[in-house]
């Protein structure tokens, strides 16, 4: 991880380079739920409410429900996201989400299962009115390689004014170049994935920089203020590869700064409300997103 502590000191002058502080423990595949729950459980302390679209919503790891990012979320305390809307293509999964659901409703609470398509699905979620300027919205898009269409990303970027929906979108940077070189073809899937016939440009290139490229492109593209790529880890072999990279992006200064704590702390206990509201005291802005 020592790579990490100086990752962001080549980020693109676009965003101003930040430093973080290296993990004690890299965050593994099977973690990587953990991080996008404990940094929303941070988030929801300053906030007191929130909205949470999961594109890939299904459970990935059969009987491992600590590796479920939206079963995390949902049951996360205290109960502070009010509005959920759980995407899912894969028919095999949908019993599980449709279980979560019933088993957690509350007053004041919606939590929506759609079946299909994500990238379809997306605007009836868009149109639906319930995400509106002052909705703390987030998005998270753990998908299989290539199934989140760049277009969808574009329609996240720009529904709301002010601040937009907060994504984490995980880039299979492990097993990109294979999985371009397998796709022979319907290549028609890797430019609606990359938003663009120039896809082939990513061949090749090193994970980190094309994570950077992706990063860059959110800023450049999107016009959000801070995007940045968290390494996600595995053992193959015996040694520690990067499998993924969660690309974070927000317009708010103290969201990546929240992603720090969340990634460095993920594997540990939580903190309990005391500590977290008095170590958060004086980010009220958040309140104002």
């Amino acid at each position: 991880m020592n790579k990490q502590g100086v990752l962001f000191g080549d980020l693109p002058p676009t965003d101003r380079p930040l430093r973080f502080r290296s993990p004690d423990r890299p965050i593994w595949t099977e973690n990587k739920a953990k991080l996008i729950e404990r940094y929303l459980y941070y988030f929801v302390m300053i906030t007191k409410h929130g909205a949470y679209i999961d594109g890939f919503a299904g459970p990935q790891y059969p009987g491992k429900e600590d590796a479920w990012a939206a079963k995390l979320v949902i049951e996360s305390k205290p109960p502070f996201l009010r509005k959920f809307w759980l995407c899912e293509q894969a028919k095999e999964k949908l019993p599980a989400l449709y279980e979560l659901a019933a088993s957690n409703k509350m007053k004041n609470r919606t939590i929506k299962v759609l079946p299909g398509d994500f990238n379809a699905n997306l605007a009836g979620i868009l149109s639906s009115g319930a995400i509106t300027d002052k909705m703390a919205t987030f998005c998270l898009l753990d998908q299989h390689t290539f199934e989140c269409e760049w277009s969808s990303l574009q329609a996240l970027a720009t529904h709301k004014s002010g601040n937009k929906i907060e994504l984490f979108y995980f880039l299979a940077t492990g097993w990109l170049d294979r999985a371009m070189a397998a796709t022979t073809r319907n290549q028609d899937i890797l430019s609606k994935w990359w938003g663009g016939s120039d896809w082939k440009k990513l061949q090749g290139m090193k994970s980190f920089d094309r994570a950077l490229l992706f990063a860059s492109r959110f800023k450049g593209e999107f016009n959000y203020k801070h995007a940045h790529a968290w390494p996600i880890y595995d053992k193959e072999g015996g040694a520690r590869r990067v499998m993924y990279h969660m690309i974070h992006a927000s317009d708010h200064d103290e969201a990546p700064k929240l992603m720090s704590r969340a990634y460095r702390k993920a594997n540990e206990p939580k903190e309990d409300l005391a500590e977290i509201q008095r170590e958060l005291f004086g980010l009220e802005s958040f309140q104002k997103r």
